[in-house]
């Protein structure tokens, strides 16, 4: 007789794995993450691409909004979530869209959250993201100087950290890292403290301590800027191969195309000088489109418009995509900014000609920053050591009347 054995119990499947996940609240940022996941790709397949809901809120990832595979569903191999933390202004959310579309097509998940604006919008998305972030391993951030990213890092116990190019602000970001300053914007360092810059200081303090390298925890650098990171910092150079892969090479026009600045919205540079600039380009360089930063005023620019007679272009997507898309013209007339840093390496292979003009002191305001002059120069001689760009002759850069 034989006797009946008991059925053996069944194995419980692993809980699913978190992949990276990336924090953004900028097309730009955005675009910089897809680059890095280009050239760090997952150890595992991506998950199917998932749809945004059309409120805005979270888009269903198979998840319980926890990280937790829902009943009734295979848990995802791993893949690269985007948290875009939703800004307030339209045109930056227009564009963030378009690129979540394009972070889908890639196979990656996009979760969209409205936490600003919307009364107790921080709480809400505090509470939402807190079990994916004590839970994930790699964590990517796109502006270490945001105050929600801030808020969100002393929640995260992530090991390995990446950075990703917010900007101009990485060159910023690294300096502070090596001499222990504040997690302060250059444009706004030199200011008064309001009480709500001396409220953040805790998160802003936390979050440097949280960025710097320590022994069981890496920092990576992704950055098309020359930044140089504190000791112990790895760095990877961003070259925009995703970009290049994906768009272009464009039609190339003849002409003249100006790329616009925000200097005027952080209060950095007069809006009568750059105006005056403006006009001055477009006459010298018989420029016929101004292609706007996403920050920049619709009251500026329809006054830029009737004063200069340009076409106003509003890009639908990060500058380094459109310029690549094209048709962009055959030469690039640009202040001291990302771009100046990042179109070298979007249209690599072109001919487009990129030229920076220098900020001249007399254009900023009584209100700019001690270091504003200082720090935007060393943007235009960076641009032209690293990338070749032609140097302004003195006649390039008129002054104001």
């Amino acid at each position: 007789m034989t006797t009946a054995r008991p059925a053996p119990a069944t194995a419980r499947p692993p809980a699913p794995g978190v992949g990276p996940v990336a924090l953004v609240e900028s097309p730009v940022q955005l675009l910089n993450v897809l680059e890095w996941a280009h050239v760090h790709p997952p150890a595992t397949p991506a998950a199917p691409p998932v749809s945004a809901s059309p409120d805005g809120q979270d888009g269903h990832d198979g998840h319980d909004g926890q990280g937790r595979a829902a009943e009734g569903t295979v848990p995802a191999a791993r893949p690269l979530t985007i948290v875009v933390l939703s800004p307030a202004d339209p045109t930056s959310r227009g564009q963030l869209r378009r690129m979540a579309e394009l972070a889908r097509d890639e196979g990656v998940v996009v979760r969209w959250y409205e936490s600003r604006g919307a009364r107790g919008g921080l709480l809400r998305t505090v509470v939402s993201l807190a079990p994916l972030l004590l839970r994930v391993r790699r964590l990517v951030i796109g502006d270490p100087f945001s105050r929600l990213v801030q808020v969100l890092l002393p929640l995260c116990r992530a090991k390995e950290l990446t950075v990703v190019d917010d900007g101009t602000a990485t060159m910023e970001f690294t300096e502070i890292l090596s001499r222990g300053g504040r997690l302060v914007r250059w444009h706004r360092s030199g200011r008064r403290m309001s009480p709500a810059d001396a409220a953040f200081g805790l998160f802003s303090s936390a979050a440097r301590r949280r960025l710097t390298p320590r022994k069981r925890r890496t920092v990576e650098l992704f950055s098309a800027m020359p930044a140089t990171p504190p000791q112990g910092m790895s760095v990877r150079a961003n070259r925009f191969a995703w970009t290049r892969s994906r768009f272009g090479p464009p039609h190339i026009l003849p002409g003249t195309d100006l790329i616009g600045t925000s200097l005027v919205e952080t209060g950095v540079v007069d809006p009568d000088q750059y105006l005056t600039v403006v006009r001055a380009l477009a006459e010298r360089h018989g420029a016929k489109r101004y292609f706007a930063h996403r920050r920049e005023a619709a009251d500026k620019l329809h006054r830029l418009a009737a004063e200069t007679g340009l076409e106003v272009v509003r890009p639908d997507l990060p500058l380094e995509l459109v310029a690549r898309r094209g048709p962009i013209g055959n030469s690039v007339v640009s202040f001291p900014s990302t771009v100046v840093h990042t179109l070298p390496l979007a249209l690599a292979g072109t001919g487009v000609n990129i030229v920076v003009v220098d900020i001249d002191q007399e254009w900023l305001t009584s209100a700019a920053s001690p270091r504003a002059h200082t720090f935007l120069t060393g943007i235009s001689h960076t641009a032209r050591d690293l990338h070749g760009l032609p140097a302004a002759e003195p006649t390039d850069s008129p002054s104001p009347a």
